[in-house]
């Protein structure tokens, strides 16, 4: 039996993964982090994105109209385990370049991962604003 510590190990390790092909603006590496079926829901757009090909189509478009990532940084990680699910909440603070403008957001976020016979994979991607103090 595997113990929840190295557990969380593993999906720390996906979760720094996913976060490092983000931040580094590489899209193969960041959407091979998800599954394809995952879901995502970001405040900033009108509805859920419902499949990681939605969400490549939506990516692929602000990346046409010159978005790029260019930094992010994670901090107050909390790792929950539900079995083979588990889910990763974080507070990211992202560098992004909108065309010629740069933009700062602090924002909340909420990755579950599930675990698919071979490595730990994103189903579900959850954004929000972080509250003003």
């Amino acid at each position: 039996m595997t113990s929840t510590a190295h557990l969380k190990e593993h999906v720390q390790h996906a979760a720094d993964d996913l976060i490092a092909a983000f931040a580094g603006n590489d899209t193969d590496a960041y959407f091979a982090a998800f599954s394809e079926d995952a879901t995502f829901l970001f405040y900033t757009l009108p509805a859920p994105l419902l499949s990681r090909a939605a969400y490549r189509d939506v990516w692929n478009g602000w990346q046409a109209d010159g978005f790029a990532v260019l930094g992010c940084r994670s901090s107050n990680v909390h790792i929950q385990m539900q079995g083979e699910v588990a889910i990763f909440m974080h507070d990211v603070a992202t560098h992004v370049r909108f065309g010629s403008e740069e933009s700062h957001f602090l924002e909340r976020e909420t990755i579950v991962f599930r675990f698919d016979g071979q490595r730990w994979l994103a189903c579900h991607e959850h954004l929000s604003e972080q509250p003003k103090a």
